[in-house]
């Protein structure tokens, strides 16, 4: 099958060869592996804090042991956090999400065309199956937020039964759940509603005490509720200390640090509904990879249209949450409101926009030389990303 002149040639390979075989060159859209070079390098420069910051320094780094937005290079750190949230905060991860759903298609097709439906499902199970394991492992052995378990985990239960609908039935169940994803997540695994109504409370609470009255056991609890979740995001010199000595006391000292923050992880992350945040991107990715958009099929105009109106969205969005986070000092309560009660809706229409400013690239053949870097590494997306979550243990746990 000829594909148009941005993507790769697509042939037919001979009924002979095995369909565990590696997807050879000529099989492959250039398109999808650009995008997949820029999601894996994205995340890369969104994790990397994860790393070199304690854990609870991700979204906001508030207690690394230099300061940031203060001394020398306050400038550039500022610069750096706004651009990770207006670029990578969740965009990444998302177009990963995108790109994988579109893999369920192009998987399942190859070798259902070839060798029947039966033996696509058998790969397909085993494939994912084994998705899980390396999931695990990579999780407890090297990153905390291993996106790999999620995935298998979510094309086991989910996505085969999904691939033989029509793209505007995948693209309308992808934006309904979306659209729940919006409604849930805020409540499901963030605590920005949770700690509005807890810091109401506490209002209530404070101005009880002030005027002498006897406060109740609830109010108590809500009055330390409040000071643990201010010192969790402010967290102690003491707290950093210890974090720190224990993530590069050695391999075991840092599998012992990460067990609990990955049981946490797997345990609430999936189980509390926040799996939508990566199934309806699933779910649109194998629509746009069945009506040809992610495979460069439509034409440029399309592409840069969906760029202009994803950053449309996604920019003012997300530069007004932070910088209304920056002018307050990064209180907490403030930044949770504007930075993750909008928190879907930036990412997803920023994914759009980076997605679609891709695609538009590699229509206008623009900048080739670069392309086909990022094309290289996303050819080798799984191995890449383990590589890097290895590299960065080297470097920031186990080396000297």
């Amino acid at each position: 099958m000829q594909c148009d002149n941005t993507t790769l040639v697509q042939e037919e390979s001979p009924a002979t060869e095995p369909a565990l075989a590696p997807t050879q060159r000529q099989q492959r859209f250039a398109s999808m592996d650009v995008l997949r070079g820029i999601a894996l390098l994205g995340v890369l420069i969104a994790n990397v804090s994860d790393f070199g910051l304690p854990g609870w320094d991700y979204l906001v780094p508030l207690s690394a042991s230099k300061p940031v937005f203060t001394g020398p290079h306050a400038a550039a750190n500022t610069a750096m956090w706004f651009a990770r949230w207006l670029i990578m905060e969740g965009k990444m991860r998302a177009l990963f999400s995108l790109l994988f759903g579109a893999g369920v298609i192009l998987l399942t097709g190859r070798i259902e065309q070839r060798q029947g439906q039966g033996r696509a499902a058998d790969i397909y199970l085993r494939r994912n199956m084994w998705l899980v394991l390396f999931g695990v492992l990579h999780g407890y052995l090297l990153y905390h937020g291993d996106i790999l378990y999620f995935y298998g985990l979510i094309a086991l239960l989910f996505l085969y039964p999904c691939r033989n609908l029509q793209p505007r039935t995948l693209a309308v169940c992808g934006a309904c759940l979306l659209a729940l994803c919006m409604c849930v997540n805020p409540f499901a695994s963030g605590t920005a509603i949770r700690d509005i109504g807890l810091h109401h409370r506490v209002v209530i609470a404070e101005h009880a005490r002030q005027s002498g009255e006897t406060l109740s056991a609830s109010q108590q609890d809500d009055l330390k509720s409040w000071q643990a979740r201010e010192q969790d995001w402010r967290p102690g010199a003491n707290a950093v200390t210890a974090d720190l000595v224990a993530a590069r006391g050695g391999i075991i000292s840092n599998f012992r640090r990460q067990v609990p923050a990955v049981i946490a992880y797997e345990r609430d992350y999936f189980y509390s509904l926040v799996f939508l945040d990566m199934l309806p991107i699933m779910l649109l990715g194998m629509a746009l990879c069945k009506n040809g958009f992610l495979t460069a099929g439509m034409p440029a105009r399309i592409y840069g249209l969906t760029a202009l109106a994803g950053a449309a969205i996604s920019i003012p969005l997300i530069g007004t949450a932070t910088w209304k986070s920056y002018q307050s000092g990064f209180d907490m309560l403030t930044s949770e409101k504007w930075l993750f009660l909008t928190y879907d809706l930036g990412r997803v229409s920023g994914m759009l926009a980076i997605a679609g400013l891709g695609l538009f690239c590699v229509k206008k053949r623009l900048l080739p030389r670069f392309l086909g870097l990022l094309a290289a590494v996303g050819q080798m997306a799984l191995s890449n990303y383990l590589l890097t979550s290895l590299l960065c243990n080297i470097l920031f746990f186990w080396g000297p």
